[in-house]
């Protein structure tokens, strides 16, 4: 009898051979014959191709293609019970059953429908055990052959598909049952020994294989006693949690295990450890030393071969002994394996795997077994043969392990230490020293191994200290830093113990991928993880790598670094492949090693391992590891310098001897540049990194070029020659004069130093760095015609291109030449100097060259003052600073070449008067032409505004005090006017021209200021009143989105576009503002602000503009002040109160109106969306568009108010 998966059928076997098939009410559904002459519908199709007959069948010859398969008969333990078994999904099913006219055993496949599918292939030993994977791929069984017995997988047509061998001799066992978790990934084999004369006793054997990149791996084995209460019922997987494994023993004494995954590594992390990961197979462990080399699983580095099946491995938590190990097998004896350098020895229980043999030179520590100890505990349990669990080896001849009590739900944490040993007895005992009995079931136990501090994690989650190094064991809760018990939320399946800034956390990953430090979820999408140094490493389920630093770590910090988007952590993420998990790190490296879901291997270099390792090397001054690890991973060798400058620098002749290559010195300037590569690619994780990296001031490339290159110098000039010239080459300015001379230099001493570069190597180099055309010009300027010919040849020059030009140079002067060859090169600077000293002859052409290039200035440096070039360069000069519109300038230039008719002009149209008249004082005009001078001048500075001037010239050198006094009053100066009135004894002038002028200088500052005043009000009144018509139209579009999101009919697509709807209205007049010309762009930008209403930045222009009319009465303060003044002087009383208080209530208008127009609460307000708990996806985003619509950016300056000046007197107090 046999239910369906989802307990809808049964299928029932009858003595008849027929199948039932009855509904969950026991209902007849169908009935059929088990025995079927035909295949079913999956029978196979024949093409016609390679018939049997003809097909090639090796050395049995062509009669084996006549011979008849004779099937054999079951096997002799076989019950001839027939054998059900279900598929996951409940369509299909498969029953084994003994055939009556042949005896041999086959199964067949049937749906639901009661419709054959196929029969399986004739197998001989086919045994009674049948389970089909929940998958559905693989249907198990077992076979036996002549000298093993093996569990066989087929295919739903019946076809074999894979098998893997049991570890027991030829008929010593038989196979009672299969059983597949329901995850598939776990078959447990049921066994029980084959009765005999020598063994009474028949024990039962629970195995758990699981497979891994195509092999099979016996992972657990639980030998159980046939006698007594051990002897084996029933075994069952719990259909709910995929590894908890239900076991039934005579006397109804019941075992529930619940298995969990770990990975068994040595946790060392210095050089010596060689990163070993532990694989249980049955009595072999697998060890691969990831250290030496990456071996893909089933393969290994070496295995340790033991007598019993392995149950688990434990590595030592010694730092300086990592890579010994103790292995627990199902008969409860630990065997220790050492690794000692000085230890020579071969064991034979050693055997080299994939990295051994064949003539090659092993480089790998293998282990030696030390000694085999038997464990002896006070209480034997009599039927659970898993006596203990969770070995740890906390010390030398020291473990801790956990035995689980008959009496209830307890534990006991044992303590076990070496016995003394017997000589008389090869295998050592471990006895419990110390225990402790818990109330709970341990689940987990995990030691730090910086700390010592050993962990235990109870099944509902609590986390208890174990204090083991006292005389007596004991166990007290684990508190995080408030002082409170830890317990995670959910059971963690891995477990592990690391510091959090300073605090020692307890970090737990459960089956459900949540991930906990302490009390505290970090994540929820961890798939595996690591604790390596000072880095926490986490895969997840987005295919991604995270690698945070703990040393000021926080979990807050943890928490964002694992909840924002990618983009934004740097060097703490990576991708990986999908369901990658993390199997080890190499210490002292940079390798993290992954395993994918198939079970093989894959090593990556995470970018925060990498630099971090990179950053140690480089503290330690171990320059060569680091340059090694760089090159090879594309990290930016900057970093070898910036890291730490200052110890580069004084370092930089170790940095040579250990390179010690001219090639990798060379890709070492090449890749140098000015950026500070700590600051912007590979910024430290410390904050307090950061303070290594200041240098001193100026170039960074320039600086390491000449560092790096005397280093050279001392060490070898000979052997770095290449690498010196190419530190010339990467300056800022590269220095290729002194390449060239060097490569010179190189031609004639060539032969002097053996193995010394020869120019002519030297030459092809450079033609590498830099631009033949570039280094012939160069070659050019240093005016030596031997390197530039040797330069020429090794380009690709046409020797009719630069042999005429070189023959026609060598015909000249040596300083003509020179001038040619710079012009040639358009160096004209030091064209002209070679061209002075041609003597005066070449000066026309030298002339000609300076104006046409502008040298002027450095022409005329070349010549003494008193000399007629001088002057004529001068002249020159003056007449380009006048065409320029440097009229100040060229007078100056003209004056001090004695041109001062031309120096007047100049000092004349650039309006310096004083200048001009000092100029006309030497000039000894008369005094009616000083008088026309002074008129024009005077002209000149009103129209520049600047009437005190032109009033200071008008009296004194046009003797014209009058027409000083009406400039005067035109410029507002009262006071001045006054004192020329008086000086010249002229009283009329002061009714005539005075006090009507004053009188409308106060008419015009009344109007000013009403018009000011009323602009002011209807601005800011306008103001106020958009700052409202948008705060409504925001919350009515909010209301609108809200209300919209209770109907079913507005999708939320719908409701989001209503908010984009706002800018539909300007978005195109931007997109096609942004696609003009500059000059448009700047009219455009203007004109951004516009006053008319209703435009998008209406609110903007406002308050530009009311900027502008409080900046403009601020300025009149000093003018008014004055003008009240010369009011009261002239008995203008009123009138000077009626414009103090005038001038008074507009600045407290606008004073007043400060706060309430530059509300920079209200301006960021409107300036932002609105957000909030009780917003939503679609209320923030139509937020969003709307102030993307309504509201432009804002510049700095209309956010600013305008400052008034309040200490500034400006009022009289007799007119108050």
């Amino acid at each position: 009898m046999s239910w369906s998966p989802d307990n809808e059928l049964l299928l029932l076997v009858t003595g008849q051979q027929t199948l039932i098939m009855m509904t969950k009410d026991f209902e007849p559904v169908m009935e059929r014959q088990i025995h079927q002459d035909d295949f079913g519908e999956s029978k196979f199709v024949t093409l016609g191709w390679g018939k049997k007959e003809t097909q090639f069948h090796g050395s049995e010859g062509r009669q084996a293609a006549f011979q008849m398969q004779v099937p054999e008969p079951a096997l002799p333990w076989d019950d001839h019970a027939p054998k059900v078994t279900w598929r996951g999904d409940g369509q299909l099913f498969a029953v084994s059953v003994v055939c009556p006219e042949t005896g041999a055993r086959k199964f067949r496949v049937w749906n639901r429908e009661f419709s054959l599918q196929s029969t399986s292939e004739p197998v001989a030993g086919l045994g009674p055990a049948l389970a089909w994977k929940p998958s559905g791929s693989l249907i198990a069984s077992t076979q036996d052959k002549p000298n093993q017995q093996d569990v066989v997988f087929f295919e739903k047509n019946g076809l074999l598909h894979g098998q893997f061998t049991l570890p027991f001799l030829k008929d010593e066992v038989k196979v009672i049952d299969l059983l597949w978790n329901a995850d598939s990934t776990v078959l447990a084999v049921w066994l029980e020994e084959l009765q005999s004369e020598e063994n009474s006793t028949v024990n039962t054997y629970v195995q758990l294989w699981t497979v891994g990149n195509y092999h099979w791996y016996l992972k657990q084995s639980l030998p159980f006693t046939g006698c007594g209460k051990s002897q084996v019922i029933s075994v069952l997987w719990d259909p709910v949690a995929p590894c908890r494994l239900h076991v039934l023993c005579q006397g109804w004494r019941y075992l529930s295990y619940d298995w969990r995954w770990a990975t068994d590594r040595s946790s060392g992390e210095v050089s010596s450890d060689a990163a070993n990961v532990a694989v249980i197979d049955g009595n072999r462990v697998l060890v691969t030393a990831f250290l030496q080399a990456t071996v893909p699983p089933p393969m290994s580095s070496y295995r340790l071969l033991l007598p019993q099946p392995v149950n688990q491995v434990a590595f030592s938590t010694n730092p300086q002994q990592s890579n010994d190990l103790a292995v627990l097998d199902a008969c409860s004896q630990v065997s220790v394996y050492k690794c000692d350098d000085d230890d020579t020895s071969v064991d034979p229980t050693v055997k080299l795997g994939a990295v051994g043999g064949n003539g090659f030179k092993i480089s790998l520590r293998l282990p030696y077994l030390e000694k085999r100890y038997r464990i002896r505990l006070e209480e034997e349990n009599e039927v659970n043969p898993l006596k203990l669990s969770f070995l740890t080896w906390v010390r030398e001849e020291a473990f801790l392990a956990v035995s689980h009590s008959q009496s209830g739900p307890q534990s006991v944490i044992l303590r076990l230490t070496a016995a003394p040993p017997d000589p008389a007895d090869e295998l050592g005992q471990l006895s419990v020293s110390s225990s402790v009995t818990v109330d709970g079931i341990v689940i987990s136990l995990f030691c730090n191994p910086k700390t010592k501090s050993v962990a235990l994690q109870l099944a509902d989650g609590q986390i208890l200290k174990c204090l083991w190094e006292s005389s007596s064991l004991s166990v007290e809760p684990w508190k995080n830093p408030a002082g409170t018990p830890v317990r995670f939320p959910y059971p963690c399946m891995q477990t592990d113990l690391a510091f959090v800034g300073v605090e020692e956390c307890v970090l737990g990953l459960s089956d459900r991928c949540r991930f906990f430090i302490n009390d505290t979820e970090i994540a929820s999408n961890i798939t595996s993880f690591a604790v390596y140094d000072e880095f926490l490493l986490l895969t997840t389920h987005s295919h991604t790598c995270h690698c945070f630093c703990l040393r000021d770590a926080s979990l807050k910090a943890l928490q964002g670094g694992l909840g924002s988007s990618h983009a934004a952590h740097g060097e703490t993420l990576r991708r990986v492949e999908r369901g990658s998990r993390i199997v080890t790190v190499v210490p002292q490296d940079t390798k993290l090693i992954l395993q994918m879901p198939r079970g093989n291997l894959e090593v990556v270099h995470h970018r925060a391992l990498v630099l971090a390792q990179i950053r140690k090397w480089l503290d330690k001054l171990m320059f060569k590891e680091a340059f090694e690890c760089m090159r090879k991973l594309r990290i930016n060798l900057n970093l070898l310098h910036d890291h730490n400058p200052q110890v580069f620098l004084e370092n930089v002749e170790t940095f040579v001897r250990q390179i010690d290559s001219v090639n990798h010195i060379n890709l070492f300037f090449t890749e140098l540049k000015e950026e500070d590569v700590t600051k912007t690619m590979y910024v430290p994780p410390h904050p307090g990194a950061a303070r290594l990296s200041s240098g001193p001031e100026g170039s960074k490339v320039d600086r390491i070029c000449d560092a790096v290159r005397g280093a050279m110098e001392d060490i070898d000039p000979h052997k770095y020659c290449l690498s010196i010239l190419t530190s010339h080459v990467k300056k800022t300015t590269p220095e290729l004069e002194t390449v060239l001379q060097k490569v010179h230099e190189l031609q004639g001493n060539a032969a002097a130093v053996p193995g010394a570069v020869s120019a002519e190597e030297a030459l092809k180099y450079l033609l590498l760095l830099v631009d033949v055309n570039e280094l012939y010009d160069h070659s050019l300027g240093t005016y030596d015609f031997d390197l530039v010919l040797m330069v020429a040849e090794k380009s690709q020059k046409d020797p009719k291109e630069y042999l005429p030009f070189l023959n026609m140079l060598k015909k000249m002067e040596t300083n003509y030449q020179r001038f040619t060859i710079d012009k040639h090169l358009k160096r004209y600077e030091k064209a002209i100097v070679h061209l002075s000293r041609c003597g005066p002859e070449h000066f026309p052409e030298c002339l000609s060259l300076i104006r046409d290039q502008n040298l002027h200035v450095e022409a005329l440096k070349l010549y003494p003052p008193s000399s007629p070039q001088y002057k004529e360069i001068g002249m020159a000069y003056g007449e380009q600073l006048m065409q320029e519109r440097l009229g100040e300038q060229a007078g100056l230039v003209f004056t001090r070449c004695g041109a001062h008719e031309k120096a007047l002009d100049a000092f004349l149209a650039a309006g310096s008067w004083q200048q001009a008249l000092c100029v006309a004082s030497q000039l000894r005009l008369s005094q009616e032409q000083l008088a026309s001078l002074s008129r024009t001048l005077a002209g000149k500075l009103v129209e520049q505004r600047r009437h005190s001037d032109a009033a200071l010239v008008m009296e004194q050198y046009a003797q014209d005090y009058e027409e000083a006094v009406l400039l005067l009053l035109e410029g507002a100066a009262w006071e001045d006017a006054l004192r020329l009135v008086y000086k010249y004894n002229r009283l009329d002038i002061i009714e005539t021209n005075i006090k009507p002028s004053v009188l409308e200088a106060q008419k015009n500052h009344l109007a000013f200021l009403d018009s000011q005043t009323v602009t002011f009000s209807r601005h800011k009144k306008r103001l106020l009143v958009v700052r409202e018509l948008k705060e409504q139209a925001q919350q009515a579009n909010l209301d609108e989105v809200l209300l919209s999101q209770d109907s079913e009919f507005l999708s939320d697509t719908s409701s989001v576009l209503s908010g984009s709807d706002l800018s539909s209205k300007h978005s195109h007049s931007n997109s096609r503002i942004s696609a003009r010309s500059s000059k448009n762009r700047r009219k455009a930008e203007r004109k951004k602000h516009s006053l008319k209403e209703g435009s998008p930045g209406e609110d903007v222009a406002l308050v530009e503009a009311l900027g502008e009319v409080v900046q403009g009465v601020e300025k009149l303060k000093d003018d008014v002040c004055h003008l009240l003044k010369v009011l009261f002087l002239f008995e203008f009383d009123d009138q000077g109160r009626e414009l103090q208080k005038a001038f008074g209530d507009t600045l407290q208008l606008m004073e007043k109106s400060l706060p309430e127009i530059w509300a920079l609460d209200h301006q960021q307000n409107s300036a932002r969306p609105v957000l909030g708990p009780d917003s939503t996806a679609n209320s923030i985003m139509a937020s969003y568009q709307q102030w993307k619509s309504a509201v432009p950016v804002l510049d700095s300056e209309p956010l600013r108010p305008p400052k008034i000046n309040r200490k500034t007197q400006w009022k009289l107090s007799f007119l108050e």
